[in-house]
């Protein structure tokens, strides 16, 4: 049925196309006396075919009707087939020709580039492996030595020692279990695997929601929000914001050195909800600014310390799911010392998305 579907698709692209390009060829003839760009414009009109129709099949058959159409309605004799006339054959041989050429070379840059995306999936997906590898080794390391430590020395083990060691356990624990939601979110909007559905989301809601987990984690932590007074709903996947949201504050936290307290503030500009969170630490290296929701997935000729990967995959992880809600995010130091990481939602939905 899906490739019924599909069939049907692409006919209906290359019917649709080819039957306005030659009604707009008729009209050019008729009021404008422009004969001469007719074949032109046939050719152009078998190239966006080419480009929106998959394999090179409906190309070709692009090209057999732009040839009969010329042969139909701008040679002579007109409105009518005629084939018997020499200059009607090599005209129609050459414009054959030309078209099945400008049909081949479309579908062989479609298949180039899908090959070159391809490519660079299976890269991203080769340095997300060697990345979360190391990431994961130091973690499960730790896990495994504590709880060795306790079944081996259950004994010996007084009480504040076995709470030690069950904390670093379970601290350990929570990093993994938000490391595996970074990872199956990145891959699963990159692979595009799931479509982003927006539901209507209360702004206050969403805050009240992050401050919870975020103070469950890090208690000591204090967070100054600002948001409007007034009833602000945003079109978004609360689950995937509020993890861009908790990985900002996480990521202060674990690397904002001299770091004393984070604001969070929410206004609406020019119809999009802009979210900032801010810190007044140590800021961030000039020369990993630029490319600082990226860097995680490039190759490296130098191992990367763990904490500068770990850095690394949570923006990354923030960069695609605003990308995937058509918004923009940026990062950059603030005069005063700190850095500050901003991102822009749209308050309203396209005709492309669902709420």
């Amino acid at each position: 049925m899906d490739k019924y579907c599909k069939y049907l698709k692409n006919m209906i692209k290359v019917i649709g196309i080819s039957g306005v390009f030659f009604a707009g060829c008729l009209i050019i003839e008729e009021y404008f006396n422009a004969g001469t760009l007719v074949p032109a414009i046939m050719v152009l009109a078998v190239f966006l075919v080419s480009r929106v129709t998959d394999g090179f099949v409906y190309g070709i058959m692009a090209s057999m009707i732009s040839v009969l159409a010329l042969n139909f309605a701008f040679a002579f004799p007109y409105f009518a087939f005629n084939f018997s006339i020499p200059e009607n054959i090599i005209s129609a041989v050459i414009m054959l020709i030309i078209t099945i050429m400008t049909s081949a070379l479309t579908a062989q840059l479609k298949r180039q580039e899908k090959v070159r995306i391809e490519s660079a999936r299976e890269k991203m997906r080769g340095n997300l492996l060697r990345a979360v590898s190391h990431d994961l080794r130091t973690p499960l390391t730790t896990i495994y030595g504590s709880s060795s430590a306790i079944v081996d020395n259950c004994e010996k083990i007084n009480s504040e020692q076995l709470l030690q060691l069950a904390t670093g356990i379970r601290d350990d624990a929570q990093w993994l279990m938000g490391m595996v939601e970074n990872i199956l979110s990145i891959t699963r909007i990159d692979n595009g695997g799931v479509k982003i559905t927006k539901t209507s989301t209360v702004l206050e809601e969403l805050i009240d929601s992050v401050l919870i987990k975020f103070r469950k984690r890090y208690p000591n932590t204090v967070v100054n929000v600002s948001i409007p007074d007034e009833f602000i709903s945003i079109p978004m996947d609360a689950v995937l914001i509020e993890q861009v949201l908790m990985n900002i504050l996480e990521n202060a936290v674990l690397h904002a050195e001299g770091m004393t307290k984070a604001d969070l503030k929410v206004y609406v500009e020019n119809d999009k909800a802009v979210f900032e969170i801010s810190d007044d630490g140590c800021g961030i290296e000039k020369e990993r600014l630029h490319g600082i929701f990226k860097d995680y997935f490039e190759v490296k000729e130098k191992p990367v310390d763990n904490q500068k990967r770990s850095m690394g995959i949570g923006l990354a992880v923030c960069a695609s799911i605003i990308k995937a809600h058509n918004g923009t995010i940026t990062a950059y130091n603030m005069k005063d010392g700190g850095c500050c990481f901003k991102f822009y939602l749209d308050m309203e939905v396209n005709g492309s998305e669902q709420l």
